[in-house]
Formats: C-alpha cells, sequence, structure tokens
C-alpha cells in the first residue's frame, strides 16, 4: 500500500515539477520511491530496536552514550557493526552507540585524540606511525584485532608482463602518499627480495588510483583486496588482473583494530567490554551467515548495492576468519608478531620513535575465548 501511494503521489508531482535537461520528468518519481524506501528500511530498523527495548528489564538505568566512528564509508564489509546496531546488541549492553562513517584510518585517530570519537577502527600500522610520531599523544589503545592477516595487496594486469612479485622491480606504481600499503612497501619488497628504491612512484588522489593501472599510466597500484572490485569497476576483466598479497610472501602485518580512548577504558572500562561483546557477537554471525549480515548495510546507506556488499564482506572475512583466529579466537594478537610488526613499520615508516609494543594493545576487555572462536572451529 505504501508503495502505490507514493508511485499516485508521483504522478501528482511529475505533473507539477517542470521538465528541463537537468530534471527529467521522473526525478520525481524517483524521489518519491526512494522516500518510500527510507522509511520502509527505517521501520525494519525500528523493529530491531524495539525488540532490543523489549528485552531490557523494566526500570533498567539509562543507555551510556558511544560514539564510534567506522575508518570508511558504510560498506559491506563493515556490515557486521551495522548488525550489531540494528540488532539492538549494543543496547542489550546498555549502551546508545553512535555509529558513522569515517574517512580513513588517519581521521579516525584524529577523532579520538581530540575527544570527539570514543572508540574507533583504523589500520594498526598507522596507529603504530601516529604514535611513533606523536608519543606525547597516546590517548588511546587498540582493544580489538579485526583483521589477523594483512588484506594488503598490488595489482598489476597481465599486459604489463608483470609475472611474479619479483617483476615489479624497476616498475612504476600509483598512490596517495599517506596510503600504508605504499608506506609498508619497504617491508614487503625486503621478503620478495627486491630494492623498494627501484620501484618509481607517482603520488595521486586514490580515487585515480585503479584508474592510471587501467589506463595503462602505470604499471602497477597498491591496495587493500577489496580494491579488486574497484579495478572491476573501472572496466577491467577479473581474468586480466594479476595481484600478490602481502601476506602470501610470508609478511606478518596485523590490519585493522578497534581502538578506544584512554579516558574510557579509565573511566568506563564496563562499556567498553560491552562494546566488544557486541561487535564480537555479530561477527560471529558475519561469520555464519554473511548474506543476512551484509543486508544490514542498506539500513545506514540506501543506495548500497546488495551483491557488491555482501562481495567485500565475504572478501574482508577472508583476513579475519582464518586458521589464527579459529586457534586463538577473535580480537586477540600474537605478542611477538606485535613487536615485529612495531620493529618493521618503524623503520620502513621512518619514525621518530618507537611505541612501546606492550602499550599499542590492551586485550583485558576482550569476550571470553570460548565466545571468539568461530562456530566451524568448536
Amino acid at each position: 500500500m505504501l508503495i502505490t501511494a507514493m508511485n499516485r503521489l508521483a504522478d501528482r508531482m511529475d505533473a507539477w515539477s517542470p521538465v528541463t535537461p537537468e530534471r527529467g520528468r521522473g526525478s520525481a518519481r524517483l524521489r518519491v520511491i526512494g522516500m518510500a524506501l527510507a522509511i520502509l528500511l527505517d521501520a525494519v530498523g525500528g523493529a530491531d530496536l524495539a525488540l532490543a527495548q523489549e528485552t531490557r528489564p523494566a526500570g533498567a538505568q539509562a543507555l551510556t552514550k558511544v560514539r564510534f566512528t567506522l575508518d570508511w564509508r558504510y560498506e559491506g564489509h563493515m556490515s557486521y557493526f551495522m548488525a550489531a546496531k540494528a540488532r539492538g546488541y549494543f543496547e542489550r549492553e546498555g549502551i546508545d552507540l553512535v555509529l558513522d562513517s569515517g574517512a580513513g584510518s588517519g581521521a579516525t585517530l584524529n577523532r579520538v585524540v581530540s575527544g570527539a570519537y570514543d572508540m574507533g577502527t583504523a589500520d594498526l600500522s598507522s596507529v603504530i606511525e601516529f604514535l611513533g610520531n606523536n608519543p606525547d599523544k597516546s590517548a588511546f589503545q587498540s582493544v580489538y584485532l579485526l583483521y589477523n592477516r594483512s588484506p594488503f595487496i598490488i595489482q598489476t594486469l597481465k599486459r604489463t608482463g608483470i609475472r611474479s612479485p619479483k617483476d615489479l622491480a624497476g616498475k612504476r606504481m600509483a598512490s596517495p602518499a599517506f596510503d600504508s600499503v605504499r608506506k609498508a612497501f619497504p617491508i614487503y619488497a625486503k621478503a620478495i627480495g627486491i630494492d623498494p628504491a627501484s620501484v618509481s612512484w607517482t603520488t595521486v588522489d586514490i580515487a585515480l588510483r585503479e584508474t592510471m593501472l587501467a589506463r595503462g599510466e602505470v604499471d602497477a597500484v597498491p591496495g587493500f583486496e577489496l580494491d579488486r572490485l574497484t579495478l572491476m569497476a573501472r572496466g577491467v576483466n577479473e581474468d586480466d588482473i594479476v595481484s600478490f598479497a602481502y601476506a602470501d610472501a610470508g609478511v606478518r602485518l596485523y590490519s585493522n583494530v578497534i581502538i578506544a580512548s584512554r579516558k574510557m577504558i579509565t573511566e568506563q572500562p564496563a562499556v567498553v567490554a560491552g562494546v566488544l561483546r557486541a561487535i564480537n557477537r555479530a561477527l560471529i554471525e558475519a561469520i555464519d551467515n554473511p548474506a543476512e549480515t551484509a543486508k544490514y548495510t542498506r539500513q545506514f546507506d540506501a543506495l548500497v548495492d546488495d551483491a557488491v556488499a555482501l562481495q567485500k564482506l565475504r572478501i574482508l572475512l577472508r583476513v579475519i576468519d582464518t586458521p589464527f583466529a579459529q586457534n586463538v579466537g577473535l580480537g586477540d594478537m600474537d605478542k611477538t608478531d606485535l613487536a615485529n610488526q612495531v620493529n618493521d613499520v618503524a623503520a620502513a615508516f621512518g619514525l621518530k620513535s618507537r611505541p612501546n609494543a606492550e602499550d599499542l594493545f590492551n586485550p583485558a576487555f576482550l569476550p571470553p575465548k570460548a565466545d571468539r572462536i568461530p562456530h566451524k572451529a568448536r
């Protein structure tokens, strides 16, 4: 009935709206149908939150507000955060979590350091770099590891003649200067046995990176595993893509982590633990049923393509649900691997100081190990 009513309203708006080259007769209809979709999605989300509220005991204390920033837009590979919010998992922990989209790891770190946000997601190498160059601003700690296998890759095309990682020597690559994958390239170059200085870099906006490769203006580009989809969106056939994973060369780099401000860790430790329990629960469910979890992306961005959202989630689950996670549990780190990463990043990034590895990660708020083991490994 809602869609029928919206279509009738759209017919009237089309009749009223002037037709111009920029604004066709169907524009009003699209706007109104978009409104209908938003209403429907709000209704679904509202049902989830209503269920969460019903599970809370009568007379329960007011929810504690937590401001949480993702490190990127609302996309499928982070849909378990959205699922946790929509399903009311934070509310059941007594938490009113504000889940905002982000603009990269650097933005997350600045938001948390400034006090604008309490928690967020960021790449661990970026965390190490920030603390190494700003030792007086250690206003946060990592509290949960998301990507225990590095998602860093180098992408090239068959026509470049690059068939193995060693063939990257002497080639042209493009990336933003702040790109953590580019900054970590010396670590990868050492692992594959080439001189990192032999590669010539062009500094470009991230939106142009894959475009330049598709046009043949460079020979290769760094990125995350997700960026295979970006390259395909630029018109490249999937069969023509050649990619090399840092992890396949033996590079042990942890990637995205959840960070919490020291203020929250000190003053509200139970809240930090509650946030992690809610996210961990949704992540376990995402591993069990990625298709169901990916659907929640649409509640935060109505224009999301469901199929693409699911693709992105499945790609990133490969670096989350690994033998390491199945053995030690989601969220945890190996102290030796962390210390080695600090040393490697300090050398490759040319840091002013070397952060204390022991102080980088605080596992005290992790849910019990039994709750962090993916179901298929239990």
